[in-house]
């Protein structure tokens, strides 16, 4: 029985640039705690798309998949970052059945050349065959997968650098490039603002970079976690934003729990982490 493949992100961000005015930016939250039933939880949600997190977070190849399959079929895209840009991490995720890679610390037109790549069998990449292996093809029930694997994959490059930013004109022009990222806490951090990420000198980095991007005509997302700071790129064009994470919510759930409803008594003091 042959299997139908879902659309990828890059189809959803041309979808709503078609639209013209009637478009609108795609917001989505980080999937970080590892836990289907949490990545499941979030797909519900009525946001636009997901990011399961491998780079800072404790995800495997095991754990990916059972996010995959707990997402699957709820109308949200799933963006999955490994924690490397490395070809043999890449080929693996793809074949898991990973369709849109966000890939970490994209610093030059090389490293952007070799995530793309890493996504395409050759002689248009170095990507290995084992499609009669993989989930990616549904073991060769997808039918054409090897003709047609390069339609089935996005790839978004995070620019997350001083060095990055400076070439980041160059690296939208790479072909199989469908979108860049902005990580504005990396690239405070290269910027000599580490945790200063609302630093001015930051922020006209980040718009730099949505400037370069809508110039190259492809789409350009960034993360900002402060409501102010979203609006704030969004209204100098980013595409799509992440706007908040599973295990972020539930720190700050939390702790407005116990600060409501724990009463420390006389003499009695909270443990400080």
């Amino acid at each position: 029985m042959p299997f139908r493949i879902e659309d990828t992100f890059r189809s959803a961000l041309a979808a709503e640039k078609h639209k013209g005015e009637a478009g609108r930016p795609l917001a989505g939250m980080w999937v970080c705690s590892g836990s289907p039933l949490i990545a499941e939880l979030c797909a519900g949600s009525g946001l636009d798309w997901l990011l399961i997190d491998a780079e800072h977070s404790p995800n495997g190849l095991e754990s990916i998949l059972a996010q995959l399959q707990a997402i699957h079929g709820y109308p949200v895209h799933t963006l999955v970052r490994p924690p490397v840009n490395d070809t043999v991490v890449i080929k693996q995720y793809l074949d898991l059945g990973v369709q849109n890679l966000l890939i970490p610390m994209v610093n030059s037109v090389a490293e952007a050349e070799a995530a793309v790549a890493a996504t395409r069998y050759p002689q248009q990449g170095v990507r290995g065959v084992g499609s009669a292996l993989a989930r990616a093809a549904r073991w060769n029930r997808v039918p054409d997968y090897l003709a047609r694997a390069n339609e089935t994959i996005s790839v978004t490059v995070q620019i997350e650098s001083v060095a990055a930013v400076e070439s980041v004109e160059d690296i939208l022009k790479v072909d199989g490039v469908d979108a860049v990222f902005v990580g504005p806490s990396d690239l405070a951090a290269s910027m000599g603002l580490l945790g200063q990420q609302e630093h001015s000198e930051v922020r006209a980095a980040v718009e730099h970079c949505l400037t370069a991007a809508t110039a190259a005509g492809k789409p350009a997302g960034v993360n900002a976690f402060n409501p102010d700071t979203a609006q704030h790129y969004l209204d100098h064009g980013a595409d799509f934003i992440l706007v908040g994470a599973d295990v972020a919510l539930l720190a700050r759930g939390s702790e407005a729990l116990a600060a409501k409803f724990v009463k420390p008594t006389d003499g009695e003091t909270r443990p400080s982490y």
